[in-house]
């Protein structure tokens, strides 16, 4: 893509968003590599490296939930890598924009693969962890959700207070369902909008690969924000092609010139 034709791209992007009444972020991986954490697959995944995990950990877990427990708490695993690398990570530009654009209003909610906590510590607010988050628990029971270390318990395995149901991560892992709450959360935003952003998705993962589908059978317009073709790119209204912390920075700008273009005239009208 050449350098007007990338401009041309930021610019409509930006009207569409700008005319857009509820827009919401489809955010996947690619923008947590950004902020140094390290992929699941390709170059330097660590899959790529160690292997795909077993892809029964939801049914290891409910076999023996006590071993699973102890393991977590004492293990030291090759995921330990991918565990530091999530400590130490800090929110990219990407993450900041698109805290900013919710404050300006043009950003409605925020659906996000990524379980590193981010977008939070941003400033994003309307956010939907389809994955879960890696500093809360979550009961398998009644769905209540805990930051790290508030249980109320100090059993093992822990039982929620509430209803007495199994207590693990809240991050999802193979083989277990989407929390409910979530993916109906999902469900509701992708019907609601009339524009999405597909903001480092590889549009492979499902559920959420779907979500992008919804929207646009209900006539929502969708910007991809990627380094790479996805299976989604034919259908996007615009395509920004480069890292999301170099393009999305842009577009904030591109949308505060048109607020600024339509404030004009109104402050041109109570002048006179």
């Amino acid at each position: 893509m050449t350098l007007d034709e990338q401009e041309r791209q930021l610019d409509r992007a930006a009207r569409i968003v700008h005319e857009s009444r509820h827009v919401v972020a489809l955010v996947g991986a690619g923008i947590s590599v950004e902020s140094g954490i390290p992929p699941f697959r390709g170059p330097g995944g660590l899959w790529t490296k160690h292997g795909e995990p077993a892809m029964d950990g939801y049914q290891r877990f409910l076999a023996d939930p006590r071993g699973w427990w102890a393991d977590r708490l004492a293990r030291q695993s090759e995921y330990s890598e991918f565990a530091k690398a999530l400590a130490e990570a800090r929110p990219n530009a990407a993450h900041y924009a698109m805290a900013e654009m919710e404050r300006m209003g043009a950003l409605q909610h925020i659906i996000t693969q990524n379980i590193d906590n981010l977008h939070q510590e941003a400033g994003s607010v309307a956010i939907i962890e389809i994955h879960g988050n890696r500093l809360k628990l979550r009961c398998i029971g009644c769905g209540a959700r805990w930051p790290l270390g508030e249980l109320p318990t100090d059993e093992v395995p822990p039982r929620c207070p509430d209803c007495g149901g199994m207590v693990k991560s809240d991050t999802v892992m193979f083989g277990e369902p989407i929390p409910l709450d979530a993916l109906e959360s999902c469900q509701t935003q992708a019907r609601l909008c009339d524009c999405m952003l597909l903001v480092g998705t590889s549009a492979v993962v499902y559920p959420a690969a779907e979500f992008p589908v919804i929207a646009r059978r209900r006539g929502a317009r969708l910007i991809e924000i990627n380094p790479n073709e996805t299976p989604l790119t034919d259908l996007c209204d615009a395509v920004l092609r480069g890292p999301a912390g170099e393009t999305l920075p842009k577009l904030v700008e591109r949308l505060k010139a048109l607020t600024a273009l339509r404030a004009e005239p109104q402050d041109e009208a109570l002048e006179s």
